[in-house]
């Protein structure tokens, strides 16, 4: 016997795997991180990331002109690295790692804020603590603005969702979870 549910659109339970909601018509569809399709595309974008970051570890040797000295660009002295070096030092792996993850989901899959703490916390997703996903957050560059157009954009062209419909799409809990100033701005700037 299927799970029940309660419909993101009424307050009827359903059975986790109906295709539409008895009472109101809703598609019931599952959360993004919980799509194969979703899963393989992560699994992608995380795999380019890890081989991509190898690439940034090698040394590089710089010569100062006229001198015929080599200095190694990895061989700073305490003094000359930067404050912001320093206190990247100090971050747990796990922040780091939640912040790289934060930057692949927000330029790639234009996610939002509060959706992309979900996939970075979730048991199905990332399972990162709650701390290293806030921590993410806190100093990801992200435009939240712009991830809410891309999407609504999506809707629009891929979808041939209406104006209303594609804001509902961007508040919803069970959608894109963008702030209602987010998604009012993706809205205004349709085409």
């Amino acid at each position: 016997m299927a799970k029940m549910i309660k419909c993101k659109y009424c307050p009827k339970e359903i059975a986790s795997n109906a295709k539409f909601c008895p009472g109101c018509g809703a598609k019931n569809k599952k959360p993004l991180y919980k799509r194969p399709w979703f899963i393989v595309i992560a699994f992608f974008v995380i795999v380019g990331a890890i081989s991509g970051a190898g690439d940034d570890d090698s040394a590089t040797t710089d010569k100062i002109s006229g001198s015929g000295q080599e200095i190694s660009q990895n061989q700073n002295t305490e003094k000359d690295v930067p404050v912001e070096k320093k206190v990247e030092d100090d971050v747990p792996t796990e922040y780091k790692s939640a912040l790289k993850k934060a930057k692949i989901y927000s330029d790639t899959m234009s996610m939002s804020k509060a959706g992309l703490f979900e996939q970075l916390t979730s048991e199905y997703g990332e399972k990162f603590s709650k701390e290293a996903a806030q921590y993410a957050l806190d100093n990801v560059e992200a435009d939240w603005k712009q991830n809410a157009l891309k999407k609504a954009k999506t809707y629009q062209d891929d979808m041939a969702m209406s104006p209303s419909a594609v804001y509902d799409q961007l508040v919803s809990e069970y959608g894109e979870q963008f702030t209602a100033e987010e998604a009012q701005y993706a809205v205004d700037n349709l085409e």
